[in-house]
């Protein structure tokens, strides 16, 4: 044991000592090291941080939860027939009160019509662009939409069509610049004043495309007073909150039965509505992401080439150096497997210090995009290790050959060597 210590601790001075005594070589030799490493772990780490972050997402959508309107999401077939799915005739408060009174094992079900389009007015401050939700009843529920002044919309407000608002945490901002409470205060927008009633917390935009920050959420009705909600160029979806405990794919058979019997869909037809779910999102991310790794251990590996050919230059340049002295320890004793570990872990410990500088650069980065982008970017505990593991048996395949070279040599012949 103390004879390994000492060959690990000489190995690791000795692979200082070359740093220091060949700065640019070994650095230009270390460097495709470290880029290859920074490529491997800083996919792995984005990928990780993207999917961490859907998780969190469909966590607070709910991966019970269906969507379903005149647009699929995705195409399975590979074709996505947008002419088809524009002519189809949009979802409406009728298929809300069916899935409530023919669905039992569904927990909540509502109606958004979204627009991007809407301008806000208050005095003399307008915004534009903004995104409108007219919805009905239980929308909180489902999309867990949660309010950091004042409250949500009432059942009979959203009933009776009342012309209250929710604004987004953002638009509030920019409408009331000065700080003044927007309680009770009116907008327009639709050519209607609406009253406000509350303000939601910050979100940000969720993987099913709602922007809470930068919208404002009213009651369906107080939009169909005033817009043709039938329209081609609008697109009502219905949002399904599964219970609790229930298998979300029976309970979408369900409701496609429901629905296909509403809206006179006849055997054999193709349903003129589409079923999405956050799965279906993750599931296609899931397969990018996995091109993505691919990709980034492709060129990472080839980084990962060019540094072991460096590494393994280096070290068959020491092992000529050290030639000599290699013959005056074998010619004391030492073993043929001491010489092959020396070099081995000097080989080791230079690719370390390689991937260690790809790790620093990754965590770096990490640091700068959580903390000026908003997007959490975490290297874990085990990347760290991949990238490390990485790392010594790249140095293990470039430092084998050199390593064995020197162990076998004549103690005879190096020492009288130049």
């Amino acid at each position: 044991m103390t004879n390994l210590w000492q060959i690990t601790s000489t190995s690791i001075v000795q692979a200082l000592q070359e740093l220091k005594s060949n700065k640019l070589r070994t650095f230009l030799s270390l460097l495709g090291i470290a880029i290859g490493i920074f490529c491997i772990i800083s996919v792995l780490t984005v990928l990780d941080s993207l999917k961490n972050n859907i998780q969190k997402d469909m966590n607070t959508l709910g991966s019970n939860v269906l969507y379903i309107g005149r647009w699929p999401w995705m195409n399975d077939e590979g074709e996505y027939k947008w002419w088809e799915y524009w002519r189809r005739r949009g979802m409406t408060p009728v298929e809300v009160r069916a899935i409530e009174a023919n669905v039992p094992d569904v927990e909540a079900v509502t109606l958004c019509l979204g627009t991007n389009r809407l301008t806000l007015k208050y005095e003399d401050l307008e915004l534009g662009s903004i995104a409108g939700y007219a919805v009905l009843k239980y929308f909180d529920k489902v999309q867990n939409i949660d309010v950091e002044l004042g409250r949500y919309m009432s059942a009979s407000e959203l009933d009776g069509g009342n012309s209250v608002v929710v604004l987004g945490n953002t638009v509030a901002h920019n409408l009331f610049p000065d700080k003044r409470d927007p309680l009770g205060r009116h907008v327009t927008f639709l050519g209607k004043k609406f009253t406000v009633v509350g303000v939601m917390k910050k979100a940000g935009q969720n993987m099913a495309g709602f922007d809470y920050d930068n919208s404002v959420v009213f009651p369906y009705y107080a939009a169909a007073s005033v817009v043709d909600v039938h329209s081609y160029n609008l697109d009502p979806m219905l949002a399904v909150l599964a219970a609790k405990g229930r298998n979300t794919d029976e309970v979408k058979y369900e409701v496609e039965g429901v629905l296909r019997r509403v809206r006179k869909v006849r055997p054999g037809q193709p349903n003129d509505f589409a079923i999405n779910q956050l799965s279906q999102v993750s599931a296609r991310l899931n397969v990018l992401f996995g091109t993505i790794d691919m990709v980034g251990w492709f060129i990472g590996g080839l980084s990962l080439l060019v540094g072991a050919f460096g590494i393994a230059n280096i070290m068959f340049v020491t092992v000529r150096e050290r030639t000599r002295i290699i013959g005056l320890k074998k010619a004391i004793g030492a073993k043929n497997s001491s010489i092959l570990l020396e070099f081995l872990l000097e080989a080791i410990v230079l690719s370390l210090i390689g991937g260690i500088a790809g790790i620093a650069i990754v965590l770096m980065l990490s640091v700068v995009l959580t903390w000026f982008f908003e997007f959490e970017v975490i290297l874990s505990l085990s990347n760290f290790f991949v990238g490390v593991f990485v790392s010594i048996f790249v140095g293990i395949i470039a430092g084998i050959v050199p390593a064995l070279s020197a162990s076998k040599m004549d103690p005879v012949v190096a020492i009288r060597s130049n």
